[in-house]
């Protein structure tokens, strides 16, 4: 997959967006779980102030005492993170053992009686400390003793258990995100599997196994769908009626070019032999190319419908063997058919005819004594002969149209050319190689 792939930017967007809802997620989860366990601290430091207040006592002489302390065993252990303190409006102070020599801090806000306040403020050793304190009225005698208690816990704790939870979490948030990205990347697959059907769709028409493509798709892609069949519909008829035009031309020019050569027969009787043989020169070469554009034509219009087709090989080969053999140049070869009875190829006969003729013409032509039609390795066929054959430099020269090697004349340069635009028009190819009988193998054979 390249950075142009839809389906790596789509799991890549689908991965992005899972990171960051869960980058979102874990935050706020930290954040809520924190809340809640700090809330859950702070119910436990108001049930401890209720005690404290439950335990303290004025005596007659106006000393403050707390006879029933907090129970929690913190409370005495030094600096073990809770704390209580209580003092009066003379300054006097009693603290929990736990604060040792240490003293808690007090907010600057007014309490008013009964009234419980929460603060954040810094205790002992630069501990971070949530405080939780109350203002209550102890009445000694007939006077009345203010007493502000305070008990404090340090939020170490609730920032140790935070973070233990954010690394439970992540583990637990890494594997639900693997999951997602694996369920991301099936669904992606999944949502794009019409889009290869459509691929192989297209690729069986230019094979030619299909002519359309099949319409039994999701709703989202059966538009597309329609309009490559309706292309494809259109170029079917511009293919039927450019097939038309190329008939029409060649079967109107057919007639004039039959009265040119009768025009020339009759100059040969007067004697002019020269002017005769230059028309007739003309007139085949322009009967070769009538010949060749409807033979292109008719190649384009069954080859590339999806037609499907099949031509026994061996008859027709002994039928194009016996004409060339009533030849001067095929007199003196000797053809072998190497083909196995029964042997098809997925070509229309005239288009085969087409391509077996100009090969075994070509061969007869610059062959010494020999000539092999065998299959190639491919499904193909193949027309060997034990000519001078075609350095490697100039193979590539000899099918471009108008092309010829060979300057004896007997042709218009187009036979090679014209093989080729018929085989690629079924999806096949020609190769030019060197023939183990020493001269040219012409190969013709599905395209790789």
């Amino acid at each position: 997959m390249t950075g142009r792939s839809l389906r790596l930017r789509l799991i890549a967007g689908g991965a992005a967006a899972i990171l960051i809802a869960l980058s979102i997620a874990g935050v706020g989860l930290t954040v809520l779980f924190e809340r809640h366990v700090t809330r859950n601290v702070t119910d436990d430091l108001e049930l401890h102030l209720k005690q404290l207040l439950a335990g303290i006592t004025v005596n007659a002489s106006g000393q403050l005492d707390v006879t029933r302390p907090p129970v929690d065993p913190r409370f005495a252990d030094p600096l073990s993170g809770l704390y209580w303190q209580v003092s009066d409006d003379r300054g006097r102070l009693l603290r929990s053992r736990s604060l040792w020599d240490a003293t808690l801090p007090v907010a600057v806000d007014q309490i008013d009686p009964g009234e419980v306040h929460h603060h954040e403020l810094p205790g002992p050793a630069d501990a971070r400390l949530l405080v939780v304190e109350r203002r209550a009225l102890l009445s000694v005698g007939e006077r009345t003793v203010p007493v502000r208690a305070v008990v404090a816990v340090d939020l170490a704790r609730v920032s140790a258990a935070s973070a233990a939870f954010a690394r439970d979490l992540m583990i637990a948030l890494g594997m639900l995100g693997l999951v997602l990205a694996l369920a991301t990347s099936v669904q992606v697959l999944l949502g794009l599997r019409p889009l290869n059907r459509l691929r192989s769709g297209v690729a069986l028409i230019r094979s030619g196994e299909n002519r359309r493509l099949q319409t039994d798709v999701p709703i989202e892609v059966l538009p597309l769908v329609e309009e490559v069949n309706g292309l494809l519909d259109a170029r079917d008829r511009e293919i039927e009626r450019s097939g038309g035009r190329a008939a029409d031309l060649a079967h109107g020019l057919k007639t004039p070019l039959a009265a040119l050569l009768s025009d020339a027969e009759r100059l040969r009787e007067r004697g002019e032999l020269d002017l005769a043989r230059d028309i007739e020169a003309v007139g085949e070469a322009m009967s070769r190319h009538v010949d060749r554009e409807l033979a292109r034509a008719r190649a384009q219009g069954s080859g590339r419908r999806g037609v499907a087709v099949a031509t026994e090989l061996e008859p027709l080969l002994r039928s194009l063997v016996s004409i060339l053999e009533r030849t001067p140049d095929g007199q003196r070869i000797s053809y072998e058919i190497a083909v196995p009875e029964g042997t098809t190829l997925p070509l229309a006969r005239t288009d085969l005819a087409e391509v077996l003729g100009n090969l075994l013409d070509n061969a007869t032509r610059h062959a010494r004594s020999q000539i092999r039609i065998v299959l190639g390795a491919h499904g193909g066929v193949a027309v060997e002969d034990d000519g001078p054959g075609i350095a490697a430099p100039q193979r590539l020269k000899v099918t471009e149209r108008g092309m010829r090697l060979d300057q004896r004349g007997g042709g218009a340069g187009l036979g090679l050319a014209i093989v080729q635009e018929v085989l690629e028009a079924y999806g096949w190819g020609l190769d030019l190689e060197t023939s183990e009988l020493g001269g040219l193998r012409a190969l013709c054979q599905p395209a790789s």
